[in-house]
């Protein structure tokens, strides 16, 4: 349900730039969707309300919520300001190559890395499978924020804006499937020990 409302202003950004060129008229009111600037101005607010629904559910907030709200606050008010929609388009690299370089990092500093300090308390798992979990979400990062470059430069802005959509829900789904199937042998152990120790000793 979480990464469903993660997904909800990519789609309202994707589904706004459709209507370019069309005018929506309330009253005596009338604005004319300018693309991919109305589609910037409606992430910036659904993401607002996003984070603040999040935090109105569960009074808390990851870290990752925040960097998130800030880049899309940062990078769209650039956009609209500036009326240049490079710096909406770069936001996706600079938000996944910082994560990048956060989960990096993180294997040399300390005694656990990103992921094991993220979920560690929910998991237990050998140190080998924590390094092998980091590095995936570490690499995917980096990867997810060198092919948006790569859209951005080398096709339309109506194929970009598509890719944005489509890849945020296909990068995702290919790193849950790679992260349960990463972890879920260990799942099956923690299982079959806990079964073995409530077994009636004879």
């Amino acid at each position: 349900m979480k990464q469903l409302a993660e997904f909800l202003p990519i789609a309202l950004f994707f589904i706004v730039y459709q209507f370019k060129g069309e005018t929506i008229e309330l009253g005596s009111w009338t604005h004319t969707l300018d693309g991919i600037f109305s589609a910037t101005a409606v992430l910036m607010a659904a993401t607002g309300a996003q984070v603040a629904v999040s935090f109105a559910i569960s009074r808390r907030l990851e870290k990752r919520q925040l960097w998130l709200l800030l880049a899309v606050l940062v990078f769209g008010g650039a956009t609209l300001f500036f009326r240049n929609q490079m710096f909406i388009q770069w936001k996706p690299t600079i938000f996944n190559w910082v994560l990048a370089l956060a989960f990096g990092a993180s294997q040399f500093i300390g005694d656990k890395n990103l992921m094991q300090r993220t979920l560690g308390s929910q998991l237990q798992l050998p140190g080998v499978v924590w390094t092998k979990l980091n590095l995936i979400w570490t690499t995917n990062f980096a990867v997810v924020g060198a092919l948006n470059l790569y859209v951005a430069y080398y096709y339309s802005e109506e194929t970009w804006v598509s890719y944005k959509l489509y890849s945020a829900i296909g990068f995702t789904i290919v790193l849950t499937l790679l992260t349960a199937l990463l972890i879920s042998p260990h799942l099956r152990e923690d299982e079959d020990e806990q079964s073995d120790e409530q077994l009636p000793q004879k």
